[in-house]
């Protein structure tokens, strides 16, 4: 714990050193530090960038499990205004691994945001966000975690290879949750690369959302293509 907690200090006061500075820093062999760093990336808890180290969206999720929000490019601010609109719950998440993690939200009735925060981790296909970001990847990253997930959870396989075109065409994804009380309309958001870096998810009743169903649509795709084309530098990686 010592040495993980080194690691994570040394990148929040001094955000992106290589390797090399990280186990100067820890006064330790290379080859333990590898495996202490090579944990935290694959949890999330670092991203690797340039061959250097910054926080991961994992951190992030511990805030909003919390109760408080963290943003990067995408401000608390943008949040709130899609929220306005919508009137709907906004969530901010992250693909970490197999899962999609929540970083940031706003507008979560009391029972949506108790499910957010005690369930911050969830798998891509079990989400509206987590699908769309599984669509925009490169084929052969998608298919091998389609393959893993064939053994735990067929049903959601099925589902999403039934739904992939639509999403695929419509840039929006849609999933049901607490027997289909409640609706979740996601999209992503890129970099000005074209990256898919984040998903942006719209989550209320499905009664009042279904309805609503172009409009809704129609705003999550204007105000995350309008978060891509941004030309400011993210102030905190997503």
């Amino acid at each position: 714990m010592d040495r993980v907690t080194q690691i994570l200090e040394a990148v929040v006061y001094r955000p992106g050193p290589t390797f090399s500075e990280l186990a100067r820093v820890l006064d330790a062999p290379k080859g333990s530090v590898h495996g202490f760093i090579s944990g935290l990336l694959a949890n999330g808890w670092l991203y690797e960038q340039d061959h250097r180290f910054f926080l991961g969206p994992a951190i992030f999720a511990l805030t909003l499990a919390s109760g408080n929000i963290r943003a990067g490019h995408v401000t608390h601010e943008d949040l709130a205004a899609l929220h306005q609109a919508a009137g709907a719950a906004v969530f901010l998440g992250v693909q970490v691994g197999d899962h999609l993690v929540y970083v940031a939200e706003v507008g979560s009735e009391e029972l949506a945001g108790f499910l957010a925060q005690s369930d911050i981790r969830r798998p891509l296909l079990r989400t509206a966000g987590g699908k769309a970001l599984l669509v925009a990847r490169r084929s052969a990253e998608r298919e091998a975690y389609l393959r893993r997930q064939m053994a735990e959870d067929p049903e959601a396989v099925e589902e999403f290879l039934a739904e992939y075109e639509d999403i695929r065409r419509t840039g929006i994804a849609a999933h049901l949750r607490l027997s289909g009380t409640r609706l979740a309309i996601g999209t992503t958001v890129r970099n000005q690369v074209g990256e898919a870096v984040a998903s942006v998810t719209l989550v209320g009743a499905t009664h009042d959302l279904q309805p609503r169903r172009e409009e809704l649509d129609t705003l999550l795709l204007a105000q995350a293509d309008a978060w891509s084309r941004r030309s400011l530098t993210a102030r905190e990686a997503i």
